[in-house]
């Protein structure tokens, strides 16, 4: 199963990061937050990715055109076009990338159609370029599988933005619980689509909108509930919560460390949930 990755969007809300490169390019410990999604993703099985490009799309593309000397030593000799030399060929990520344009101001849906030649005839994998999960892929697969319908979307239930207190008669405060978890479930990502979907979409249309509702209309729309750990990077204050988890270590979507994944849950209390996809129509 192939990922499609919505990376097009401008990114407006993080502008102190997305003014010279795109939102998806904002780097977490040193690499983009691309790169932890396709990570956590190739952990699970899924190394084929398709990269729908907007907004400063060639600042991808140069990323990986030249990842391999970016991840590797290497001795260049100046005046002589084939005096570059990697010293290890061996690549930690066995990856097959493809960078699509997509459009400026494309739509979410349209970006997706726009990609139909690069996974047509087969199930796939999409979600945003812009936030990082502990997701179980093969769960999810296994859900999806199990249904028969046209379209799986991953829910999850976000955090609150403030505390939340419970209040007796008194005006005693009994209960105290910093941004607890909304009682609903909402747009999370991570959908598995079946070929189907392209009978939905067209070259403008917004995902979250018409396709869904139809789908969910249809009887083709069906949600995975999805409990674990969820941040967005819509916003500088994310960026640096994110940046702190992993400076600390604590980075729920690391599942690519060998007990790592234990260690994080073990140490931490609660989870923070990305927001509906509501505003974010041109990733």
């Amino acid at each position: 199963m192939k990922a499609v990755i919505l990376a097009g969007g401008m990114g407006t809300r993080l502008r102190e990061e997305t003014e010279f490169r795109p939102k998806p390019m904002v780097e977490i410990g040193g690499r983009p937050i691309l790169w932890h999604i396709m990570k956590t993703l190739s952990t699970q099985g899924i190394n084929e990715f398709v990269i729908c490009l907007g907004y400063k799309g060639d600042y991808i593309k140069d990323f990986f055109m030249n990842y391999e000397s970016r991840t590797h030593d290497i001795t260049v000799k100046l005046g002589d076009n084939e005096g570059t030399t990697q010293h290890s060929k061996a690549s930690a990520e066995n990856w097959t990338v493809t960078l699509a344009n997509t459009g400026l101001t494309t739509m979410t849906g349209g970006r997706i159609k726009r990609i139909e030649e690069y996974v047509k005839g087969e199930k796939f994998l999409c979600t945003y370029g812009d936030g990082v999960a502990d997701i179980d892929l093969k769960a999810l697969t296994k859900f999806h599988d199990s249904h028969g319908k046209t379209a799986s979307v991953t829910a999850v239930r976000p955090t609150n933005r403030f505390g939340a207190m419970q209040i007796d008669e008194n005006n005693t405060v009994t209960e105290f619980a910093e941004k607890p978890r909304a009682e609903k479930w909402v747009n999370g990502g991570y959908f598995i689509f079946e070929p189907a979907i392209f009978k939905y979409l067209d070259s403008e249309c917004v995902l979250e909108k018409e396709p869904l509702e139809k789908l969910a209309s249809n009887g083709e729309l069906k949600s995975y509930k999805h409990e674990g750990f969820w941040q967005p990077m819509d916003t500088y204050r994310e960026s640096q919560d994110l940046n702190e988890l992993w400076d600390s270590n604590k980075a729920p979507w690391k599942i690519w460390c060998i007990g790592f994944l234990a260690l994080v849950r073990a140490s931490t209390s609660r989870f923070t949930i990305w927001r509906p996809h509501a505003t974010f129509a041109t990733r």
